[in-house]
């Protein structure tokens, strides 16, 4: 049998796939772009059909119609693994779940512990050889529709076909069903602007930037920030191995920085587990040779992290404590993100050759009626720990940089200290004499 009379022979239409659903079930729409629109759309429409059909995902553009059609989850209930805003929001609601999660051991837990009954999502059309490409999502999706008892692909031309390392594509032969339709251009993803603050964080990281360097940046106007001093700067050479590639990286290409000459492995690619962006930055990574994508078990793996000389990653967070517990995924117990790939980038580049891990973060923040609070703390109260003190190595704010690797708990609250507003550092100075960790030796 040819690959298109294979095909041929498993097309449906939406409506007709989803009919494989039942009551019970687990579901899963992998991630971000991959999100299976108009599956989500049918499968909606059977609510009242169906109890307790359990779906999840993550960083997932709205709107997810199982969620929205059904406040009461008596049908549906969603779950995510890392919120983006829109699942931010339904959480807020009431109609979205987190599960805690490292990216690196994702595909790990759909392979030893998890139930996937039906896979569903959006892929690439098929190419000569039967094969389909898992596109922008191929960091969490082969492991999930090797478990699930049904695949089923929708096939969206909209999506980019992403060169792999392993794992970013499956064959006609392991697929259940096929679906088309119309689907709209992807959302332009707004670049946002760097602040005054986010530059002066920038600017101050920037002396740790060398030639040659391996740089891992998470998503935001930090990130960016940086993406555009480094843009500007006289560094050369650079090389991407990251989770998410955002269009920082796009804008180090069009300088001409990005080169992934040095990298000690994968040398000459850049290496991405997901891509969100632009237009412009899926027009980049489409059928482009210098960059390879591969499942977030290799890219976050902190043994392979640690295998790149100079890594350097930098990251951002809601909240550091004075024990330098950092907090990036809930504001007290509201979930905003996840725990993502930070903290394997953190064991990761610091177990690198010349690596170098940061977070980064504003000094303050003002709340919804203007006040104004600090974001290092006394300790924490309720919000999630995402990355260890025992793991944390450079915090950087608009004050400065701080290495807090092999440091004591005085030591500690001095650099944060250091590190705050100045507003408030006399009050996290009596706050660090009642937890015990504040030398009066060292007041300033």
């Amino acid at each position: 049998m040819s690959f298109k009379t294979e095909y041929q022979n498993k097309l449906r239409t939406p409506e007709e796939a989803v009919r494989v659903v039942k009551s019970g079930d687990w579901i899963d729409y992998t991630t971000s772009l991959g999100k299976p629109v108009l599956l989500d759309r049918a499968l909606a429409k059977r609510r009242d059909e169906l109890t307790d059909v359990k779906i999840r995902g993550n960083l997932m553009f709205g709107p997810i119609e199982v969620a929205e059609c059904d406040p009461t989850q008596e049908h549906f209930v969603y779950n995510s693994w890392h919120c983006s805003a829109y699942e931010r929001k339904l959480c807020d609601r009431g109609l979205c779940y987190f599960i805690p999660m490292v990216f690196h051991n994702n595909s790990a837990y759909y392979k030893h512990f998890l139930t996937v009954n039906v896979a569903m999502m959006s892929v690439t059309p098929m190419d000569k050889h039967g094969y389909f490409n898992f596109s922008t999502s191929t960091g969490v999706c082969a492991q999930i529709l090797r478990k699930a008892d049904i695949v089923i692909l929708e096939i969206n031309p909209n999506l980019p076909k992403l060169y792999g390392g392993y794992d970013e594509c499956i064959h006609i032969s392991e697929v259940d069903y096929i679906v088309e339709g119309e689907h709209e251009p992807f959302p332009e993803m707004p670049t946002p602007e760097p602040t005054e603050t986010d530059i002066r964080i920038a600017e101050h990281i920037m002396p740790y930037m060398q030639n040659g360097i391996t740089l891992q940046l998470g998503i935001g106007s930090l990130p960016n920030a940086l993406g555009k001093l480094i843009a500007r700067s006289d560094l050369k050479d650079l090389g991407m191995h990251t989770e998410l590639c955002s269009d920082a990286y796009l804008e180090l290409h069009n300088a001409g920085k990005l080169t992934n000459k040095y990298k000690t492995i994968n040398r000459g690619k850049g290496v991405l587990g997901v891509a969100i962006g632009s237009h412009a930055l899926y027009d980049w990574v489409d059928q482009n040779p210098g960059v390879a994508a591969y499942p977030l078990e290799y890219v976050n793996s902190p043994n392979v992290i640690g295998q790149i000389d100079n890594m350097v990653s930098i990251n951002s967070c809601l909240a550091v404590d004075l024990f330098g517990q950092v907090s990036s995924e809930s504001s007290g117990m509201r979930q905003i993100s996840g725990t993502g790939g930070q903290l394997d980038f953190l064991i990761g580049a610091s177990a690198s050759n010349g690596g170098k891990a940061f977070i980064c973060m504003s000094s303050t923040y003002n709340d919804k009626h203007g006040v104004c609070h600090s974001r290092i703390l006394p300790h924490f109260s309720g919000e999630i720990i995402t990355s260890p003190r025992s793991q944390v190595y450079y915090l950087a704010t608009e004050y400065g940089v701080a290495n807090m690797e092999g440091r004591s708990t005085w030591e500690r609250a001095e650099l944060l200290i250091n590190l705050a507003h100045p507003d408030f550092r006399e009050e996290l100075i009596r706050a660090a004499e009642n937890q015990h960790i504040w030398r009066r030796s060292n007041r300033r």
